[in-house]
C-alpha cells in the first residue's frame, strides 16, 4: 500500500491554481517594492544629478616686461604725526564781564570723526528746508556737514563754480579775524556785538570749531564774548542796549550762537552757558515779535512802524538756525507763518523787496530782495513762488562792480545765498558777476577795502566788509544749490 494519498484531478488543479498565483502576487509585490527602492534613490540623488559642475576656466599670466616696469624708491624714513598738545597748553578764555563763564579751549589729543558719509544734497539744508544726517555729526544739517571735511569742500567749491582762489581767499580772511581779535574776544568798536556775530559765522562757515587747530581758540573766544554778553543782559545780546539798532546784534549774535550750539553739541564740545544763551536769545526773538508779523526797533510789539524787511530777515535767519539746533522753542511755528505773511506783504509785483512794503530805498533798486527771497527759501522752499519771484528779478537786475559800482555787500551778501539757493542759469549767471571781482578786491592782509556806491545805510568798517565778503566766497558749500549748477 502506498504512503502517499492519490489527489483527485480537481483538488490538484486547485493546488496548481494557488502556486500560479502566488508567483504572481510574490512577482508584483517584488516589483513594487524594486520601483519604491528606485523612487527613494531617485529623490536622494536626482539634486545632485541636476547641479552642474562649475567650468573652470584657467589663466596663464604672462610673464612681466621688466623692461617697462618702473623701480620705485622707498623712503627708509617713518613720518611721524605731530603729538597732540599736552594738557599744559590748553588755554582759558575769560570774559572781562562780571559773568562768570571761563570757557576751556577743549584738549585736541582725541580728534572728531569727520566722516560724513555720501549722497548728493543738492537742494536740501536750508534752501529746501532738509535736514541732512549720519556721519559724525549725527542729525547736524548737510548743508553743514558740507562744511567740514576739506576734500568734500573743495569738490563742492569746484562743482558749484568757485575754485581754489576762493579757499584761499577765505583762509586769508579768518587769519586777518585772528590777528584783528581784541583780548575780550571780540571785534568792532561800538557794535562789537554784531560784529562778533557775523565774523564767528564766517568761522563756522569754514567749519572752524573750538577744536579746531588753527582757530579754535580764536573761535572760543568769540563764542564766549558773546555768550557772557547774553548772560549779563538776561538773554538779550548787544552791545548798547539804549540803542534801538540793538535787534540787529541780537539777532545776528543768536543766529551764530545757534550755529556754534549745532556743532558743538555734535562734536560733544560742552561750553559753559552756550546751550542757555541760545534757548534764551532765540526765544526772545518769538516773544517779542511785532504785531504786524515783522520785527521793530528795539523790539517794540505794538509800534505802529510795524518794522522792516531788513530788521526781519535776521530774525528769520536766527529762528531759521535756533530750529537746527533741536531744542524745543515755544510758538516757533506760529512765529514764522506770521513773519512770512509779514514778508508777503513787502514783496512788489516785480518780484522785489521793499524796506516797509513794496517801497524800496534810494533810487527804487530793491537792495533786499535777496533777504526777502531768502526768507521764504529757508521757510518754504527754493520752489516757493515768493522765492521764484524773487530770484527772477535778482536775475534781471543785480548789479557788482567793486571798482566802480555800485556794490552793496548786504544786498549781496542775501542775493548770493538765494541765487546759489536756485542753482541752475541763476546761479551760473550770479557767479559770474561778483566771483572774479570779489577775489581781486582783497588785500594783501586778507580784509577787503570799502567798496564804492555802497547803497543805503552801509558801513565802511573794515571787519564789517570783509565778514560780509567772506560769507559770499563761503557760500559754495554754506549753501548748496536746489538744481546742478548750469542746468
Amino acid at each position: 500500500m502506498s504512503l502517499h494519498a492519490q489527489l483527485s484531478q480537481e483538488a490538484e488543479a486547485r493546488l496548481q491554481s494557488q502556486k500560479r498565483n502566488s508567483v504572481i502576487t510574490s512577482v508584483v509585490i517584488a516589483l513594487l517594492i524594486m520601483a519604491l527602492v528606485i523612487l527613494v534613490l531617485l529623490f536622494i540623488l536626482l539634486p545632485n544629478l541636476l547641479i552642474k559642475s562649475p567650468t573652470i576656466v584657467a589663466y596663464q599670466a604672462g610673464a612681466p616686461e621688466e623692461e617697462n616696469m618702473e623701480q620705485k624708491e622707498v623712503n627708509p624714513q617713518i613720518q611721524r604725526k605731530p603729538s597732540a598738545p599736552s594738557s599744559s597748553m590748553a588755554k582759558v578764555i575769560a570774559s572781562s564781564t562780571p559773568s562768570p563763564t571761563a570757557v576751556p579751549v577743549p584738549e585736541t589729543e582725541a580728534q572728531p570723526n569727520l566722516d560724513f558719509g555720501s549722497g548728493d544734497d543738492f537742494g536740501q539744508g536750508w534752501g529746501n528746508g532738509g535736514d541732512g544726517g549720519g556721519g559724525g555729526f549725527g542729525n547736524i544739517p548737510a548743508t553743514m556737514r558740507k562744511r567740514c571735511s576739506p576734500e568734500d569742500r573743495l569738490q563742492r567749491l569746484k562743482e558749484n563754480g568757485g575754485n581754489e582762489q576762493c579757499e584761499e581767499a577765505v583762509v586769508k580772511a579768518l587769519q586777518y579775524f585772528k590777528d584783528t581779535q581784541a583780548g575780550d574776544g571780540s571785534w568792532g568798536g561800538g557794535t562789537k556785538v554784531a560784529y562778533t556775530g557775523l565774523v564767528l559765522l564766517a568761522y563756522l562757515g569754514h567749519c572752524e570749531t573750538p577744536l579746531s587747530v588753527e582757530f579754535g581758540v580764536t573761535v572760543t573766544g568769540a563764542i564766549t564774548f558773546l555768550v557772557d554778553n547774553c548772560q549779563k543782559n538776561k538773554g538779550r545780546m548787544a552791545s548798547n542796549l539804549q540803542d534801538k539798532h540793538w535787534c540787529y546784534s541780537h539777532a545776528i549774535a543768536a543766529y551764530a550762537l545757534a550755529e556754534a550750539y549745532t556743532f558743538c553739541s555734535q562734536l560733544s564740545i560742552n561750553l559753559p552757558n552756550l546751550k542757555e544763551s541760545v534757548q534764551s536769545s532765540v526765544q526772545w526773538i518769538i516773544d517779542n515779535q511785532n504785531k504786524s508779523g515783522g520785527w521793530e526797533y528795539s523790539y517794540d510789539e505794538a509800534g505802529d512802524r510795524g518794522g522792516d524787511m531788513s530788521i526781519t530777515a535776521w530774525q528769520m535767519q536766527a529762528l531759521k538756525a535756533g530750529k537746527h539746533t533741536g531744542l524745543e522753542f515755544r510758538n516757533m511755528t506760529r512765529c514764522i507763518r506770521d513773519a512770512l505773511k509779514y514778508c508777503e506783504t513787502c514783496q512788489a509785483a516785480d518780484g522785489g523787496f521793499g524796506y516797509q512794503g513794496t517801497r524800496a530805498l534810494g533810487d527804487g533798486h530793491s537792495t533786499l530782495v535777496g533777504a526777502g527771497t531768502l526768507c521764504f527759501q529757508q521757510h518754504k522752499g527754493a520752489a516757493n513762488s515768493n522765492a521764484r519771484k524773487g530770484i527772477k528779478y535778482i536775475d534781471k537786475k543785480s548789479q557788482f562792480n567793486y571798482e566802480a559800482g555800485p556794490c552793496n555787500l548786504y544786498e549781496h551778501y542775501y542775493s548770493s545765498q538765494a541765487a546759489i539757493n536756485n542753482g541752475g542759469k541763476s546761479w551760473v549767471q550770479y557767479n559770474e558777476m561778483f566771483r572774479d571781482q570779489l577775489l581781486k578786491a582783497q588785500n594783501n592782509d586778507g580784509s577787503w577795502p570799502a567798496p564804492p556806491q555802497p547803497g543805503p545805510a552801509a558801513r565802511n568798517d573794515p571787519v564789517y566788509v570783509t565778514a560780509l565778503a567772506t560769507l559770499m566766497l563761503e557760500v559754495y558749500y554754506r549753501f548748496l544749490p536746489g538744481t546742478a549748477a548750469g542746468k
